[in-house]
């Protein structure tokens, strides 16, 4: 079963994230809570790791998986932003938004689109998250925790312990957002095209 880690939501306690990321380093899958619902995430260059968020996801090798960034500046180091959009992120975030873009040569390539090379990012406003990728260090590969056959988020941690302790090697009980999945925008074209309508005011998008 899945190790079951209760951490303060307003003040998340060094010692639960350290453990936590520690299991990160050794290749551990976290079920995390976020600002839009919980996240299913492991490091950046985790194959395994990555196969298995794939397999409890039931998605192909299409699906955009999401970098979970502490700040600005780790994003902007591993997309391709153009001027343009430069504002627009920084309006966003942090936030319930997920931006789809050009990855840069530091994003392995399997974490890829494997046709449009891109991939997701994106800056939570979520305190125990963001503990946890400052304490890591770098982004955390992640995918909206959505079982197959559901529309929303899973958004409590005692369920998820119950019916994924056994895919997961950590559950991270903790609130979420309850506004639904992330607002995605593809700005891979060089256009801002709302993929799917979610968390986070919209009104700025022509759509």
């Amino acid at each position: 079963m899945a190790s079951f880690v209760e951490i303060h939501p307003e003040d998340p306690q060094p010692r639960l994230v350290r453990k936590v990321v520690d299991r990160l380093r050794n290749g551990d899958v976290i079920a995390l809570p976020t600002d839009s619902g919980y996240a299913i995430a492991c490091t950046l260059g985790n194959k395994e790791g990555l196969d298995r968020i794939r397999t409890i996801r039931q998605v192909g090798d299409k699906h955009h998986f999401t970098l979970l960034c502490h700040d600005f500046a780790q994003l902007g180091s591993l997309v391709i932003i153009n001027n343009s959009f430069f504002r627009l992120i920084k309006a966003l975030t942090p936030g319930p938004y997920t931006f789809i873009m050009k990855g840069t040569k530091e994003v392995p390539r399997m974490t890829l689109n494997p046709k449009k090379a891109t991939v997701g990012a994106r800056i939570p406003d979520h305190r125990i998250t963001q503990a946890i990728v400052a304490e890591l260090g770098e982004p955390l590969l992640s995918s909206t925790l959505i079982l197959p056959g559901e529309d929303e988020p899973m958004s409590e941690g005692w369920i998820i312990n119950d019916q994924l302790g056994n895919a997961v090697d950590i559950v991270v009980d903790g609130p979420v957002g309850e506004d639904g999945p992330t607002t995605v925008i593809d700005l891979s074209s060089g256009e801002a095209m709302i993929e799917r309508v979610g968390a986070g005011d919209i009104s700025m998008f022509d759509v």
